[in-house]
């Protein structure tokens, strides 16, 4: 068993699913200067873990869902991944300091209908003993990212895990404590709240509720703290009370649906902060907070799958070009966030509706706008919903042709489209100009590739990630 010890650390989640990609070494600039000392990648992403060498930020690389078929049915397939993705950063000179692998993330889900479920334990075990092969095994732990659907209860002192997973977690939690790992687990008050119409407001923030949770003797007055002890007790049911936690998400958006807005995100993050580095723990473990807690997300992401709701683009605590959305205080010393320096920006041009044309047969060109660029703030509960009919097709023209990096043909639109150079943002609804030079984000980069060649003797199989 690892003992909790010291305070939290707060880190920061960074997705990379953006058609405006900051090149990596920008986020890494943005990361030391707000002295953020931990971050969660979702994949063992080249061009982020070269730009994390040398940096002593700690890092937790993902191993998508997708791998763990493979990775659980092979040795070789694990030793390959070991190879290329860890030994590859952490033997470099300078080398990039991995303490986790993420393996899977959150497979258990329910929606999953436990598709990855069989995977998880023996992908484990192949790359636990990969990772000694690999000389790496006291240095990089293997953790699996769960999300809160894993466990349940009326309240928190009753929390057990599904009962499909007992057996699957009293496995996995035996063999994280065998090896001195932690839980991990994702916790989000936004979706209780989004997703239940009679999920009490304040309770989803840090400020008290009128609504608590009565517990026996322990009172919740914020659901992050009910969830949170739902687990320890579900830990505890199976025998491990006093195995360190993770949070590996948690977070608030700023857009994309009703609650989702700037002011809801800086009280929510900052009142999560405030009350995690208190120190002051939660009634089931009181001094003892999480180990370390994972904000979602450092950048927007507009090219995350809307399936969830179109909030999904919209976690980052910095837009896409690294600029602070609201005032925040991670409380790292340096105060209220610092922004991205010498961001390079396309020209302060926009395309917008052509106010001299008829945009009664508008629906096509709209059609192909939104299905390329990002247009969810658009719709009901979004910063841009009311900006009127020309203002929607402006919206949608211009994030097509930012997409297109403002190719003269991209506004167009059968001469529906128009180039000014006047800001058309209206309010909170910010028109945005693409970056140059930026990371391509198009194609198969940061797609995973599976290949392997089969022999008499076995397979060979090479985890590649195709640049």
């Amino acid at each position: 068993m690892i003992s909790k010890g010291g305070e939290s650390a707060i880190g920061m989640n960074w997705g990379t699913l953006s058609q405006h990609r900051l090149p990596a070494t920008k986020v890494v600039d943005l990361l030391k200067q707000n002295k953020i000392s931990k971050v969660k990648l979702f994949d063992a992403d080249p061009e982020a873990l070269n730009a994390l060498r040398g940096t002593h930020i700690q890092v937790m690389v993902g191993i998508p869902n997708d791998f763990l078929p493979i990775l659980s049915s092979s040795s070789i397939a694990a030793d390959s991944w070991v190879r290329h993705n860890l030994s590859a950063y952490v033997s470099s000179n300078p080398p990039a300091d991995i303490r986790y692998v993420a393996v899977g993330n959150e497979p258990f889900l329910t929606s999953y209908s436990g598709q990855f479920q069989s995977y998880v334990v023996p992908a484990l075990l192949n790359l636990q003993q990969s990772l000694v092969k690999a000389n790496l095994a006291a240095s990089v732990k293997l953790v699996v990212p769960c999300n809160a659907d894993a466990y349940e209860s009326t309240v928190p002192s009753q929390g057990a895990f599904r009962p499909e997973l007992s057996q699957i977690m009293t496995e996995l939690v035996s063999f994280l404590n065998s090896n001195g790992s932690p839980f991990v687990v994702n916790i989000y008050p936004f979706l209780s709240l989004y997703g239940n119409s009679d999920f009490p407001q304040d309770y989803a923030f840090f400020a008290g509720t009128n609504h608590p949770v009565i517990d026996g003797p322990n009172v919740y007055y914020n659901a992050f703290d009910g969830n949170y002890d739902t687990l320890v007790a579900a830990l505890n049911r199976i025998g491990y009370g006093q195995m360190p936690i993770v949070i590996g998400e948690v977070g608030w958006p700023t857009d994309g649906a009703i609650g989702a807005n700037l002011t809801a995100a800086r009280v929510f993050n900052q009142g999560l902060i405030n009350h995690v580095l208190s120190n002051k723990g939660t009634p089931l473990k009181p001094g003892a907070p999480p180990m370390d807690v994972y904000i979602f997300s450092l950048l927007d992401e507009d090219s995350k799958s809307t399936l969830p709701g179109n909030f999904e683009r919209h976690w980052g605590i910095f837009s896409f070009d690294g600029q602070a959305k609201y005032q925040l205080n991670l409380g790292l010393g340096v105060g209220s966030l610092q922004n991205a320096m010498d961001v390079r920006y396309l020209p302060a041009r926009w395309c917008i509706a052509n106010p001299s044309k008829d945009l009664s047969r508008v629906s096509n060109h709209l059609q192909l706008a939104c299905s390329a660029a990002d247009c969810t703030r658009l719709n009901y509960g979004g910063s841009c919903n009311g900006i009127g009919e020309n203002g929607n097709v402006s919206f949608a023209f211009n994030s097509y042709y930012q997409l297109q990096k403002q190719d003269v043909q991209s506004c167009d639109f059968d001469g529906l489209g128009v180039v000014t150079f006047l800001d058309p943002s209206v309010g909170q609804c910010r028109f945005l100009v693409g970056i140059t030079n930026p990371s391509s984000s198009h194609g198969l980069r940061g797609k995973w590739m599976i290949f392997w060649t089969l022999f008499f003797s076995g397979s060979i199989v090479i985890l590649l990630q195709v640049k």
